[in-house]
């Protein structure tokens, strides 16, 4: 595999040995000579094609590891991760944004139902005593691979909507169909761990690197349509954004 890859150590370049195995590695990831999903050999075989110590190439796969272009998993061993989607932060849907940029995403409804509004929904959502919202969570998948869990909350007094709708198109979608023209939204982009009930639908380790967001959208008639609390798999998911000096 090292040969393969085109690894050569100069032992006499100031480049430490091990950052010598990450930009070699880092160049056959980019382009393309390790496609996403392939595996490493062991570190200790790697260690021994190219005359190193263990912990050089332990520490070498560590960073590499921490920069998210690889992943341990058990009973696997070392892969390249999936290429990430990076989404920009502006107001769309994930699934607009996965089929504008050529990816087929799919979607699993795990749970929905028709239901009065809990108080923090009413509140959310500046809704009165008594309103009922749609309550569904899905799991979005990209080329068979989980990618979001999904939990949201949409006010039911501007479209319809079932979950065989939810299950072939985007939220948003649906409710641009029944008139929304969406203005704004509040977002709140954090971190967290997974629990078990997430790590088992996104195929991920338990206590892995998740990415959050918050979103409450509202309309230009100025009333907040829905919100929701969605999880991302870290190693396949970032958001982009462009920053400007006020």
């Amino acid at each position: 595999m090292a040969n393969q890859l085109g690894l050569i150590i100069d032992r006499s370049s100031p480049v430490p040995l091990y950052h010598q195995v990450v930009q070699g590695i880092e160049a056959a990831i980019h382009s393309g000579i390790l496609e996403p999903g392939s595996r490493l050999e062991n570190e200790i075989d790697l260690a021994a094609q190219l005359n190193l110590s263990r912990p050089t190439m332990r520490k070498a796969m560590d960073e590499l590891v921490r920069s998210g272009l690889l992943v341990r998993k058990r009973g696997v061993g070392t892969q390249v991760v999936s290429s990430q989607v990076r989404r920009p932060l502006e107001l769309s849907s994930l699934f607009d944004d996965l089929s504008n940029n050529g990816k087929k995403p799919t979607t699993q409804v795990l749970t929905f139902s028709h239901m009065e509004a809990d108080a923090a929904t009413l509140a959310t959502l500046e809704l009165p005593a008594g309103s009922k919202v749609y309550h569904f969570t899905r799991l979005r998948k990209v080329g068979g691979k989980p990618l979001a869990l999904m939990e949201n909350w949409v006010r039911d007094d501007i479209a319809t909507m079932d979950e065989a709708m939810l299950a072939s198109e985007g939220l948003y979608a649906i409710l641009r169909r029944g008139g929304v023209n969406f203005r704004l939204a509040s977002q709140r982009i954090g971190a967290m761990i997974a629990n078990d009930y997430q790590a088992r639908l996104l195929e991920a380790e338990v206590n892995s690197a998740l990415v959050t967001m918050e979103r409450t959208a509202t309309d230009d008639a100025g009333r907040r349509v829905e919100t929701g609390h969605h999880v991302y798999r870290a190693d396949s998911y970032s958001f982009e954004m462009t920053l400007v000096q006020r």
